[in-house]
């Protein structure tokens, strides 16, 4: 999903238009805080954002959202009428991956964003499921954007998990995967983690089913 930040309507349309055409699914925000709002709660592949916006511009927007761990590898396509050098400069440092000086072609504008997706594009090592996130290269767990803290095991254990949404593990299965096979505990305490491990994910801890006779899986909920 392509998100186009654009307060001029004509232009909006154009954009739209022209990644549709291309077969990429897009949408427009006609401010940066309707956009801002709509990131809280869902994540678009890339971004194509004007600067001159009413209310929050897209500088400002830019800057907000490479200081946000759930945010900053989106990759931002800077739009925008200004042409002077020091405004690219500005954009590029500040983390966006491409500076497009209005008026530009719609054929550009496409095969900029193809490009510049080809070019970001990476192995994913974030797992997700609804709100729930877990980086794996960072080691951090996150509902709704928020960091949340676990322990060593906790975060194995909600690892495995979210690794293999929908299966259901025994509490054999998961001691000798998160504690190891030399592990000589009781399997009581593959529960008593599972108990602390969705008080600490808040909502998200329902998504913690019990299997009665079996064990647990994780599984987004109906």
């Amino acid at each position: 999903m392509i998100w186009c930040v654009e307060d001029d309507a004509s232009i909006r349309d154009i954009e739209l238009y022209a990644l549709r055409s291309a077969g990429l699914e897009a949408e427009g925000f006609t401010d940066g805080a309707a956009f801002w709002q709509a990131l809280q709660s869902e994540k678009p592949d890339l971004v194509v954002l004007d600067v001159m916006l009413p209310g929050i511009d897209g500088t400002e927007l830019l800057g907000r959202m490479r200081a946000s761990t759930s945010l900053r590898r989106i990759p931002v396509i800077m739009a925008t009428a200004k042409g002077a050098e020091y405004d690219k400069i500005q954009a590029l440092d500040l983390g966006a991956d491409y500076y497009l000086t209005k008026p530009f072609g719609v054929m550009e504008l496409v095969s900029c964003v193809k490009a510049v997706l080809r070019r970001c594009a990476r192995p994913s090592h974030v797992l997700h499921l609804s709100g729930l996130s877990l980086d794996q290269d960072a080691r951090t767990v996150s509902c709704d954007g928020q960091r949340v803290p676990l322990t060593y095991k906790e975060y194995e254990l909600l690892r495995l998990l979210l690794s293999h949404p929908g299966m259901a593990f025994t509490r054999d299965q998961l001691m000798a995967q998160v504690w190891g096979t030399d592990y000589c505990g009781e399997t009581r305490t593959v529960d008593m983690h599972i108990r602390t491990l969705r008080q600490k994910l808040g909502p998200y801890g329902s998504l913690i089913q019990t299997v009665r006779n079996v064990g647990y899986r994780l599984e987004e909920q109906e």
